[in-house]
């Protein structure tokens, strides 16, 4: 599934050829998504300029003047640049032209994605509203994750991936910044203290950073705007290392199912 860095990848990359153009035209191949495609999109979007293209938790938003397309790539979906004229993939179900002849095309196989039209504040849309912070905002920090863990029994994997805790913590990412702090994943999440969060907070925005500046983490589906994958996975330090040794110890590393999630730690560094 698309994380925070695969979408603020395709952000950036989408954002020189429709941020301030105007919308030719929409064409819709395949309305059924995760919910229906707006059936009067294309009214609402065509000769309308893109205002602003901005990103909330794997949330892609472009606003107009009217409103605000919401969009969700789900599990395999991505947005490229494109030819209009480009031949149509199986699985291209939807193309916002413009009229320098390049499209942006949404392509879904499992079609778990979404766009969704927001009137107002699109941030106070019921799939924005219930959020957590960024994990780049100044509001996320140690001391917030110590307060707002006090007393709770779940692992702090599970925590970090909660998206009412903290947005765009995926798995892959968990395991990874869990890893360069050196917590136990299974740990309960009441039974970490302020320092070691501190740290927890700190590797987490180290480790979304540098997926984002490296493409985002190709492991099955993503490809960012060009097409092309993200190269994140090849610095990966546990994740999907079963049975190879620590980076940092030599130790092998473990795999569990934690919260239905493969999970993998290093048992003699992680505590």
């Amino acid at each position: 599934m698309p994380e925070l860095p695969e979408v603020e990848t395709t952000r950036r990359g989408i954002e020189p050829h429709v941020l301030g153009h105007i919308v030719e035209g929409v064409v819709v191949r395949q309305n059924q998504m995760r919910w229906p495609v707006p059936g009067d999109l294309h009214e609402k979007i065509s000769n309308k300029t893109i205002l602003g293209l901005n990103r909330r938790g794997k949330y892609i938003i472009f606003t107009f003047d009217a409103g605000s397309l919401i969009v969700h790539l789900g599990m395999s979906g991505s947005l490229r640049i494109a030819e209009a004229h480009a031949p149509i993939k199986k699985h291209d179900h939807i193309d916002i032209l413009f009229p320098d002849g390049i499209c942006l095309r949404y392509h879904d196989p499992r079609r778990f994605g979404c766009l969704v039209w927001a009137e107002g504040d699109p941030l106070t849309h019921p799939l924005l509203a219930n959020l957590g912070p960024e994990p780049f905002d100044k509001s996320f920090s140690g001391g917030y994750l110590y307060e707002t863990g006090q007393n709770r029994k779940s692992s702090v994997k599970s925590f970090i991936m909660d998206s009412h805790i903290v947005v765009g913590v995926g798995n892959i990412y968990a395991n990874e910044s869990l890893f360069k702090a050196g917590i136990d994943p299974k740990r309960a999440a009441g039974r970490i203290g302020l320092q070691r969060y501190e740290n927890l907070v700190k590797q987490i925005v180290e480790v979304l950073g540098q997926a984002i500046i490296q493409g985002g983490t190709t492991l099955r589906d993503f490809v960012n705007a060009s097409g092309n994958p993200g190269y994140f996975q090849q610095t990966l330090a546990v994740y999907g290392r079963e049975g190879e040794p620590c980076l940092l110890c030599a130790s092998p590393i473990r795999s569990i199912r934690l919260a239905q999630r493969s999970t993998f730690f290093c048992p003699r560094c992680q505590r």
